[in-house]
Protein backbone atom coordinates (compact mmCIF):
# COMPACT_ATOMS: atom_id res chain seq x y z
CA UNK A 1 0.00 0.00 0.00
CA UNK A 2 1.27 3.75 -1.05
CA UNK A 3 -0.26 7.00 -0.61
CA UNK A 4 -1.01 8.98 -3.31
CA UNK A 5 -3.17 12.06 -2.48
CA UNK A 6 -5.01 12.66 0.65
CA UNK A 7 -8.96 15.26 0.13
CA UNK A 8 -7.20 18.21 2.33
CA UNK A 9 -7.15 21.84 0.66
CA UNK A 10 -4.02 23.54 0.39
CA UNK A 11 -5.37 26.82 1.89
CA UNK A 12 -1.39 28.46 0.87
CA UNK A 13 1.38 28.03 -1.46
CA UNK A 14 3.62 25.51 0.88
CA UNK A 15 6.60 27.93 -0.06
CA UNK A 16 8.72 26.22 2.77
CA UNK A 17 8.05 22.42 1.95
CA UNK A 18 8.99 23.29 -1.57
CA UNK A 19 11.99 24.84 -0.24
CA UNK A 20 12.96 21.51 1.79
CA UNK A 21 11.87 19.33 -1.59
CA UNK A 22 14.28 21.59 -3.43
CA UNK A 23 17.39 21.11 -1.35
CA UNK A 24 16.78 17.45 -0.70
CA UNK A 25 17.00 17.63 -4.61
CA UNK A 26 19.72 19.35 -4.84
CA UNK A 27 21.89 17.63 -2.37
CA UNK A 28 21.07 14.86 -4.54
CA UNK A 29 22.57 16.26 -7.42
CA UNK A 30 25.29 18.54 -6.45
CA UNK A 31 26.42 16.40 -3.63
CA UNK A 32 25.64 12.83 -4.03
CA UNK A 33 26.07 13.05 -7.72
CA UNK A 34 22.85 11.18 -8.68
CA UNK A 35 23.79 8.18 -6.81
CA UNK A 36 27.21 8.22 -8.42
CA UNK A 37 30.29 6.53 -6.76
CA UNK A 38 32.40 7.83 -5.45
CA UNK A 39 30.27 11.27 -4.69
CA UNK A 40 27.47 8.57 -2.63
CA UNK A 41 29.80 6.94 -0.56
CA UNK A 42 31.97 9.94 0.18
CA UNK A 43 28.52 11.96 1.07
CA UNK A 44 27.29 9.31 3.28
CA UNK A 45 30.47 8.77 4.76
CA UNK A 46 31.01 12.07 5.41
CA UNK A 47 27.74 14.09 6.09
CA UNK A 48 26.03 10.76 6.94
CA UNK A 49 25.31 10.22 11.31
CA UNK A 50 27.32 7.67 12.64
CA UNK A 51 26.00 7.27 16.58
CA UNK A 52 29.35 5.46 17.26
CA UNK A 53 31.56 8.41 15.86
CA UNK A 54 29.11 11.34 17.31
CA UNK A 55 29.58 9.86 20.78
CA UNK A 56 32.79 8.58 20.44
CA UNK A 57 32.26 5.42 21.89
CA UNK A 58 34.34 3.67 19.30
CA UNK A 59 37.97 4.29 18.15
CA UNK A 60 38.90 6.85 15.28
CA UNK A 61 39.81 4.94 12.30
CA UNK A 62 37.38 2.54 13.11
CA UNK A 63 36.47 1.14 9.15
CA UNK A 64 32.84 0.58 7.79
CA UNK A 65 32.39 -1.05 4.58
CA UNK A 66 29.36 0.38 2.46
CA UNK A 67 29.98 -1.67 -0.68
CA UNK A 68 32.58 -4.26 -2.00
CA UNK A 69 35.09 -1.39 -3.23
CA UNK A 70 33.95 1.23 -0.71
CA UNK A 71 34.70 1.51 3.08
CA UNK A 72 33.89 4.28 5.80
CA UNK A 73 36.98 5.39 7.71
CA UNK A 74 35.55 6.92 11.17
CA UNK A 75 36.72 10.55 12.18
CA UNK A 76 37.52 11.67 16.00
CA UNK A 77 34.29 11.73 17.07
CA UNK A 78 32.57 15.00 17.66
CA UNK A 79 30.49 15.35 14.15
CA UNK A 80 27.55 17.13 15.39
CA UNK A 81 27.02 18.82 12.07
CA UNK A 82 26.01 15.00 10.89
CA UNK A 83 22.63 15.39 12.73
CA UNK A 84 21.50 17.88 10.63
CA UNK A 85 23.78 17.36 7.21
CA UNK A 86 22.49 13.66 7.57
CA UNK A 87 18.26 14.94 7.25
CA UNK A 88 19.56 15.71 3.65
CA UNK A 89 21.52 12.72 2.38
CA UNK A 90 19.97 9.78 0.84
CA UNK A 91 20.99 6.37 -0.01
CA UNK A 92 19.38 5.76 -3.99
CA UNK A 93 17.10 6.60 -5.98
CA UNK A 94 14.08 4.92 -4.27
CA UNK A 95 15.27 5.96 -1.23
CA UNK A 96 14.81 10.39 -1.74
CA UNK A 97 11.67 10.12 -4.02
CA UNK A 98 9.28 7.86 -1.27
CA UNK A 99 10.99 10.66 1.53
CA UNK A 100 9.97 13.87 -0.63
CA UNK A 101 6.79 11.59 -1.74
CA UNK A 102 5.67 11.58 1.82
CA UNK A 103 6.88 15.23 2.35
CA UNK A 104 4.83 16.67 -0.61
CA UNK A 105 1.20 15.01 0.49
CA UNK A 106 1.41 15.40 4.47
CA UNK A 107 4.04 18.73 4.08
CA UNK A 108 1.77 21.66 2.88
CA UNK A 109 -1.28 20.74 5.37
CA UNK A 110 0.89 20.81 8.35
CA UNK A 111 2.80 24.07 6.89
CA UNK A 112 -1.15 25.72 6.26
CA UNK A 113 -0.89 25.37 10.06
CA UNK A 114 1.64 27.12 11.53
CA UNK A 115 3.29 29.04 8.51
CA UNK A 116 6.15 28.33 6.76
CA UNK A 117 8.64 30.00 9.57
CA UNK A 118 7.97 28.00 12.24
CA UNK A 119 7.19 24.79 9.91
CA UNK A 120 11.00 24.67 9.10
CA UNK A 121 11.93 24.71 12.89
CA UNK A 122 9.65 22.43 13.06
CA UNK A 123 10.65 20.25 10.72
CA UNK A 124 14.25 20.67 12.25
CA UNK A 125 13.67 19.62 15.36
CA UNK A 126 11.80 16.44 14.77
CA UNK A 127 14.96 15.87 12.38
CA UNK A 128 17.01 16.02 15.48
CA UNK A 129 14.63 14.03 17.36
CA UNK A 130 14.48 11.10 15.26
CA UNK A 131 18.46 11.19 15.63
CA UNK A 132 18.42 10.91 18.98
CA UNK A 133 15.89 8.12 18.74
CA UNK A 134 18.00 5.99 16.36
CA UNK A 135 21.61 6.69 18.49
CA UNK A 136 20.19 6.16 21.70
CA UNK A 137 18.90 2.53 20.76
CA UNK A 138 22.45 1.89 19.56
CA UNK A 139 25.07 3.81 21.06
CA UNK A 140 27.93 1.96 19.37
CA UNK A 141 26.99 1.81 16.18
CA UNK A 142 29.25 2.50 12.97
CA UNK A 143 26.47 2.43 10.63
CA UNK A 144 25.39 5.79 8.83
CA UNK A 145 22.27 6.70 8.85
CA UNK A 146 20.84 9.43 6.39
CA UNK A 147 17.69 10.06 5.23
CA UNK A 148 15.04 13.05 5.35
CA UNK A 149 11.94 10.05 6.73
CA UNK A 150 12.60 10.86 10.53
CA UNK A 151 12.02 14.59 9.88
CA UNK A 152 8.86 13.41 7.25
CA UNK A 153 7.60 11.40 10.19
CA UNK A 154 7.63 14.30 12.76
CA UNK A 155 5.25 15.60 10.00
CA UNK A 156 3.46 12.96 9.56
CA UNK A 157 2.96 12.76 13.72
CA UNK A 158 1.64 16.16 13.71
CA UNK A 159 -0.86 15.59 10.54
CA UNK A 160 -2.47 12.69 12.49
CA UNK A 161 -3.50 15.00 15.20
CA UNK A 162 -4.21 18.13 12.91
CA UNK A 163 -6.66 16.33 10.29
CA UNK A 164 -7.12 13.09 11.63
CA UNK A 165 -10.76 12.47 9.34
CA UNK A 166 -9.26 13.62 6.04
CA UNK A 167 -9.47 10.30 3.82
CA UNK A 168 -5.80 9.66 2.25
CA UNK A 169 -6.09 7.93 -0.93
CA UNK A 170 -4.27 5.06 -1.07
CA UNK A 171 -2.69 2.43 -3.66
CA UNK A 172 -3.25 -1.43 -3.37
CA UNK A 173 -0.90 -3.31 -5.79
CA UNK A 174 -1.35 -7.32 -4.81
CA UNK A 175 0.14 -9.50 -8.08
CA UNK A 176 -2.03 -8.14 -10.91
CA UNK A 177 -4.49 -6.54 -9.10
CA UNK A 178 -4.38 -2.97 -8.90
CA UNK A 179 -6.90 -0.98 -6.86
CA UNK A 180 -6.94 2.50 -5.05
CA UNK A 181 -9.38 3.33 -1.72
CA UNK A 182 -9.16 6.29 0.57
CA UNK A 183 -9.09 5.62 4.56
CA UNK A 184 -8.80 8.48 7.09
CA UNK A 185 -5.35 9.51 8.29
CA UNK A 186 -6.13 8.79 11.74
CA UNK A 187 -6.38 4.60 10.14
CA UNK A 188 -3.60 4.83 7.96
CA UNK A 189 -1.28 7.30 9.91
CA UNK A 190 -1.66 5.20 12.58
CA UNK A 191 -0.96 2.19 11.14
CA UNK A 192 2.38 3.10 9.57
CA UNK A 193 3.45 4.16 13.08
CA UNK A 194 2.52 0.63 14.21
CA UNK A 195 4.62 -0.72 12.17
CA UNK A 196 7.58 1.26 12.92
CA UNK A 197 7.33 0.60 16.24
CA UNK A 198 7.20 -3.39 16.09
CA UNK A 199 9.91 -2.93 13.41
CA UNK A 200 11.71 -1.05 15.58
CA UNK A 201 11.79 -4.15 18.78
CA UNK A 202 12.35 -6.86 15.66
CA UNK A 203 15.52 -4.71 15.00
CA UNK A 204 16.96 -4.26 18.46
CA UNK A 205 20.21 -5.62 18.30
CA UNK A 206 21.05 -6.14 14.56
CA UNK A 207 24.44 -4.69 13.56
CA UNK A 208 24.30 -4.45 9.87
CA UNK A 209 22.27 -1.66 8.17
CA UNK A 210 18.82 -1.19 7.11
CA UNK A 211 15.84 0.95 7.81
CA UNK A 212 16.25 3.18 10.55
CA UNK A 213 13.09 2.46 12.49
CA UNK A 214 13.55 4.40 15.75
CA UNK A 215 13.87 7.51 13.92
CA UNK A 216 10.90 7.19 12.30
CA UNK A 217 9.38 6.48 15.43
CA UNK A 218 11.15 9.26 17.58
CA UNK A 219 10.35 11.47 14.63
CA UNK A 220 6.29 10.69 14.48
CA UNK A 221 6.30 10.90 18.41
CA UNK A 222 8.36 14.56 18.49
CA UNK A 223 5.83 15.71 15.59
CA UNK A 224 2.81 14.86 17.68
CA UNK A 225 4.08 16.74 20.94
CA UNK A 226 5.93 19.28 18.80
CA UNK A 227 2.67 20.99 16.66
CA UNK A 228 0.92 21.31 20.19
CA UNK A 229 3.31 24.44 20.26
CA UNK A 230 3.92 25.34 16.87
CA UNK A 231 0.49 25.10 15.63
CA UNK A 232 -0.95 28.66 14.97
CA UNK A 233 -5.11 28.78 16.02
CA UNK A 234 -5.64 31.79 13.87
CA UNK A 235 -4.25 29.47 10.95
CA UNK A 236 -6.34 26.60 11.65
CA UNK A 237 -9.92 27.99 12.42
CA UNK A 238 -9.76 28.79 8.47
CA UNK A 239 -9.33 25.33 7.74
CA UNK A 240 -12.47 23.19 7.06
CA UNK A 241 -11.30 19.99 7.98
CA UNK A 242 -9.31 20.85 11.24
CA UNK A 243 -9.53 18.35 14.07
CA UNK A 244 -11.99 15.15 14.24
CA UNK A 245 -15.52 17.76 13.69
CA UNK A 246 -15.69 18.73 9.91
CA UNK A 247 -17.16 21.89 10.49
CA UNK A 248 -18.51 22.76 6.76
CA UNK A 249 -18.70 20.62 3.94
CA UNK A 250 -16.97 20.77 0.64
CA UNK A 251 -17.99 23.07 -2.01
CA UNK A 252 -18.02 23.61 -5.57
CA UNK A 253 -15.18 26.29 -5.09
CA UNK A 254 -13.66 23.89 -2.27
CA UNK A 255 -12.71 21.19 -5.59
CA UNK A 256 -11.29 24.53 -7.46
CA UNK A 257 -8.61 24.91 -4.84
CA UNK A 258 -5.24 23.43 -5.78
CA UNK A 259 -4.56 20.73 -3.75
CA UNK A 260 -0.91 19.52 -4.90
Amino acid sequence: MFPIRDDNPQLRIPIATYTIMAVNVAVWVFVQGLGTNPALVESICQLGLIPGELLGTVPAGTRFPLGPDSVCRLGEGGTWYTVFSSMFMHGGWMHIIGNLWFLWIFGDNVEDSMGPGRFVVFYLLCGVAAAAAQVVTNTESIVPMVGASGAIGGVMGAYILLYPRVNVHMLFIFGFYITTFAIPAVFMLGYWFLVQLLSGFASLGASGGGVAFWAHVGGFAAGGILVMFFKNKRLLDRHPYHGFRRRRSPTRSWHRIDRR
